[in-house]
Protein backbone atom coordinates (compact mmCIF):
# COMPACT_ATOMS: atom_id res chain seq x y z
CA UNK A 1 0.00 0.00 0.00
CA UNK A 2 1.55 3.47 -1.37
CA UNK A 3 1.80 5.88 1.56
CA UNK A 4 -0.35 9.16 1.29
CA UNK A 5 0.75 11.92 0.27
CA UNK A 6 -0.45 14.12 3.02
CA UNK A 7 1.37 13.44 6.56
CA UNK A 8 -1.05 16.35 8.29
CA UNK A 9 -3.91 14.00 9.52
CA UNK A 10 -1.35 10.89 10.14
CA UNK A 11 -1.74 10.30 13.95
CA UNK A 12 2.34 9.62 14.18
CA UNK A 13 4.04 13.43 15.03
CA UNK A 14 7.08 12.36 12.82
CA UNK A 15 5.11 12.61 10.19
CA UNK A 16 2.78 15.67 10.51
CA UNK A 17 6.63 17.14 11.36
CA UNK A 18 7.62 15.97 7.79
CA UNK A 19 4.80 17.42 6.33
CA UNK A 20 6.51 20.91 7.57
CA UNK A 21 9.64 20.25 7.57
CA UNK A 22 10.66 16.66 5.34
CA UNK A 23 11.35 18.64 1.96
CA UNK A 24 15.09 18.68 1.41
CA UNK A 25 15.28 22.47 0.10
CA UNK A 26 13.00 23.04 3.37
CA UNK A 27 15.71 22.01 5.88
CA UNK A 28 18.36 23.90 3.35
CA UNK A 29 16.42 26.95 3.75
CA UNK A 30 15.88 26.63 7.62
CA UNK A 31 19.99 25.97 8.08
CA UNK A 32 21.03 29.01 5.43
CA UNK A 33 18.41 31.39 8.02
CA UNK A 34 20.44 29.88 11.26
CA UNK A 35 23.73 30.72 9.46
CA UNK A 36 22.28 34.23 9.14
CA UNK A 37 21.09 34.26 5.76
CA UNK A 38 17.93 36.15 5.41
CA UNK A 39 17.26 37.74 2.41
CA UNK A 40 15.74 36.02 -0.87
CA UNK A 41 18.07 36.99 -3.21
CA UNK A 42 21.28 35.82 -0.71
CA UNK A 43 19.15 32.27 -0.71
CA UNK A 44 18.30 31.68 -3.65
CA UNK A 45 21.95 32.59 -5.21
CA UNK A 46 23.47 30.53 -2.25
CA UNK A 47 21.08 27.55 -2.12
CA UNK A 48 20.99 27.30 -6.35
CA UNK A 49 17.26 26.73 -5.79
CA UNK A 50 14.84 27.49 -8.12
CA UNK A 51 13.11 30.58 -7.65
CA UNK A 52 9.79 29.37 -7.69
CA UNK A 53 10.34 26.90 -5.14
CA UNK A 54 12.14 28.80 -2.90
CA UNK A 55 8.85 31.27 -2.72
CA UNK A 56 7.08 28.54 -2.25
CA UNK A 57 9.07 26.98 0.48
CA UNK A 58 9.24 29.93 2.33
CA UNK A 59 5.51 30.85 1.95
CA UNK A 60 4.66 27.41 3.64
CA UNK A 61 7.07 28.15 6.54
CA UNK A 62 5.42 31.51 6.89
CA UNK A 63 2.24 29.68 7.13
CA UNK A 64 3.20 27.38 9.55
CA UNK A 65 4.68 29.90 11.57
CA UNK A 66 8.30 28.69 11.58
CA UNK A 67 9.53 31.94 9.31
CA UNK A 68 8.45 35.19 9.60
CA UNK A 69 8.70 37.53 6.21
CA UNK A 70 9.93 41.33 7.35
CA UNK A 71 10.15 43.83 4.77
CA UNK A 72 13.89 45.60 4.60
CA UNK A 73 13.28 47.60 1.68
CA UNK A 74 10.03 48.70 0.12
CA UNK A 75 10.15 45.96 -2.54
CA UNK A 76 12.37 43.39 -0.61
CA UNK A 77 12.26 41.16 2.32
CA UNK A 78 13.95 39.24 4.83
CA UNK A 79 13.38 35.92 6.56
CA UNK A 80 13.71 35.14 9.82
CA UNK A 81 12.90 32.47 12.28
CA UNK A 82 10.47 32.63 14.83
CA UNK A 83 10.49 31.41 18.17
CA UNK A 84 8.66 27.66 16.98
CA UNK A 85 11.27 27.92 14.10
CA UNK A 86 14.24 28.52 16.69
CA UNK A 87 13.48 25.38 18.54
CA UNK A 88 14.54 22.83 15.46
CA UNK A 89 17.93 23.51 15.85
CA UNK A 90 18.73 20.80 18.30
CA UNK A 91 17.05 19.03 14.86
CA UNK A 92 19.45 20.65 12.37
CA UNK A 93 22.61 20.44 14.27
CA UNK A 94 21.63 16.59 15.17
CA UNK A 95 21.58 16.33 11.67
CA UNK A 96 24.42 17.95 10.63
CA UNK A 97 26.32 15.99 13.21
CA UNK A 98 24.97 12.63 12.10
CA UNK A 99 26.00 13.16 8.71
CA UNK A 100 29.41 14.23 9.91
CA UNK A 101 30.10 10.59 11.28
CA UNK A 102 28.14 8.39 9.02
CA UNK A 103 28.48 10.28 5.43
CA UNK A 104 31.82 11.89 6.38
CA UNK A 105 33.37 14.57 3.98
CA UNK A 106 37.31 14.61 2.90
CA UNK A 107 39.47 16.51 5.98
CA UNK A 108 36.68 16.34 8.57
CA UNK A 109 33.25 18.62 9.19
CA UNK A 110 33.20 21.99 6.89
CA UNK A 111 31.61 23.39 10.21
CA UNK A 112 32.41 23.47 13.99
CA UNK A 113 29.37 24.51 16.25
CA UNK A 114 30.47 26.22 19.64
CA UNK A 115 28.89 27.85 22.63
CA UNK A 116 30.08 31.19 22.61
CA UNK A 117 29.73 32.02 25.97
CA UNK A 118 33.49 29.85 26.08
CA UNK A 119 34.37 28.73 23.00
CA UNK A 120 34.05 24.98 23.60
CA UNK A 121 32.88 22.74 20.95
CA UNK A 122 29.67 21.74 21.27
CA UNK A 123 28.79 17.86 21.27
CA UNK A 124 27.00 15.75 18.68
CA UNK A 125 23.88 16.13 21.39
CA UNK A 126 24.23 19.73 21.28
CA UNK A 127 25.87 20.46 25.05
CA UNK A 128 28.68 22.56 25.80
CA UNK A 129 30.74 20.21 27.84
CA UNK A 130 32.62 22.66 29.82
CA UNK A 131 29.24 24.54 31.15
CA UNK A 132 26.93 21.77 31.29
CA UNK A 133 24.12 23.78 29.15
CA UNK A 134 22.47 23.22 25.66
CA UNK A 135 22.92 26.71 24.32
CA UNK A 136 20.17 27.80 22.64
CA UNK A 137 20.75 28.80 18.78
CA UNK A 138 21.55 32.38 19.32
CA UNK A 139 24.44 31.58 21.73
CA UNK A 140 26.60 29.31 19.65
CA UNK A 141 28.98 30.49 17.25
CA UNK A 142 29.78 29.17 13.65
CA UNK A 143 33.49 28.25 13.11
CA UNK A 144 35.15 27.07 9.56
CA UNK A 145 36.14 23.53 10.22
CA UNK A 146 38.92 21.06 8.97
CA UNK A 147 37.03 19.72 5.91
CA UNK A 148 36.30 23.68 4.75
CA UNK A 149 36.84 23.74 0.75
CA UNK A 150 37.32 27.45 0.35
CA UNK A 151 37.80 26.85 -3.56
CA UNK A 152 34.29 24.96 -4.06
CA UNK A 153 31.96 27.86 -4.19
CA UNK A 154 32.95 31.70 -3.89
CA UNK A 155 30.35 33.74 -3.86
CA UNK A 156 29.76 36.28 -1.39
CA UNK A 157 27.53 34.51 0.79
CA UNK A 158 29.99 31.29 1.23
CA UNK A 159 32.98 33.44 1.76
CA UNK A 160 30.82 35.09 4.47
CA UNK A 161 29.81 31.90 5.70
CA UNK A 162 33.83 30.93 6.01
CA UNK A 163 34.26 33.62 8.58
CA UNK A 164 33.20 33.05 12.34
CA UNK A 165 29.67 33.63 13.15
CA UNK A 166 27.24 33.54 15.74
CA UNK A 167 24.06 31.88 14.83
CA UNK A 168 20.99 33.89 13.63
CA UNK A 169 23.37 36.84 13.26
CA UNK A 170 22.72 38.46 9.97
CA UNK A 171 25.59 37.98 7.43
CA UNK A 172 27.48 41.09 5.84
CA UNK A 173 28.08 40.55 2.50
Amino acid sequence: MPLPRDYATQPCPLARALELVGERWTLLILRDLFMGVHRFSDLLGHLDIPRAVLATRLASLVEHGLVERRPYRADRAEFHLTAAGRELWPVLHGLMEWGDRRVPAPGGPRRLFVHADCGTQLTAAGACPSCDVTPEARDVEMRPGPGRDPARRDDPISRALREPHRLLTQLTV
